[in-house]
Parts: structure tokens; sequence; C-alpha cells
């Protein structure tokens, strides 16, 4: 096994734990709640060869979040929705640096990267909140729980992504 397949093993069973047993219990002011587990699928290694494999692994992180928080299925679909969609909002978000792939996230300016990943977990936490909520009458529930849960999740994520950096180093 390679060390790039032991840090992704690695960071997915500690996003896995660290969303289940602290991140979920976080209830500020009764409706912000951070999702942090979806770094795994915004930290991936970007390679175009493994799409198949990279959908299936932002299924199955999801689904774990799901089978331990007890959310039918919603994390999971928001999951896949994401990993979907990555490769048009890397390239809206870094455009020619992606076209060639030698894009690192860690290592790209700060202003793209904030980009990134507000659109990301913008995109995510809709899916997410739309399908948990699931009602046209609490439209203005859903957006509210969108907007400050991300906002919370993108300054987490903008914390421990140096931690997570330094971890293969």
């Amino acid at each position: 096994m390679n060390s790039d397949i032991i840090l992704n093993i690695v960071r997915f069973i500690l996003l896995v734990l660290a969303q289940v047993l602290v991140f979920n219990h976080i209830d500020f002011l009764g409706f912000i709640n951070p999702y942090i587990y979806i770094l795994f699928i915004l930290l991936y290694p970007i390679k175009k060869e493994n799409r198949a494999q990279f959908l299936f692994l932002a299924f199955l992180i999801g689904f774990f979040v799901d089978l331990f928080s007890d959310t039918g299925g919603v994390n999971a679909a928001a999951s896949v929705c994401i990993a979907y969609i990555r490769p048009v909002v890397l390239k809206f978000a870094f455009g020619n640096i992606y076209e060639y792939q030698i894009i690192k996230i860690s290592n790209t300016p700060i202003g793209q990267r904030v980009v990134y990943l507000i659109i990301m977990i913008l995109i995510h936490h809709l899916i997410l909140f739309g399908l948990e909520i699931f009602s046209f009458s609490n439209i203005l529930s859903i957006l509210k729980n969108t907007l400050f849960s991300s906002v919370f999740t993108v300054f987490l994520c903008l914390l421990i992504i140096p931690l997570l950096r330094k971890a293969k180093s």
C-alpha cells in the first residue's frame, strides 16, 4: 500500500469518528450544526481515472455518518451529489491549475480555497437540509439552516485543513 492510500483511510476513519462522536453533538442555537466529514470529499486527491471509486467513497462516508447518526441516507445523498459536481466547482474555483491536474488544495491561494469550500459546503448543506426537512412550507428553515451551518462548517474546515496537512508530513 502506498502512503496516499493509508493517509486517505486514516482521514476517512478520523473524520467519521470526529463527526459522529463530537460534531453531531454540537447544536449551536438549536439549528447550527457543523458537518466536517465532507472534508474527506473536498480534499480527496484529484485524478480523473478513479471517478467511480471516488463516488463510491463519498457514498460510503455519508452512509457511515447516516448509520451512526440515524439520519436515513441524507448525508450519503448529499455526499454523492457534491462528489459528482466537484470537477465543475474545481474548474470554476481554480481554473487552469485544475485542468492540468497539478492542483493541491492545501497549496492554493486562500481566496480560491475559500471560494471552493463555500460553494461545495453550501451545495452539500442545501441538499442535506432540503432532504432532511423536505417541505416547501419550511423553505425558510431550510435556507436558514443551510446558511448558518455552512458558515460554521467553512470556519471549522479552514481550521482543520492545516491539521490534516500536518498529519501527512
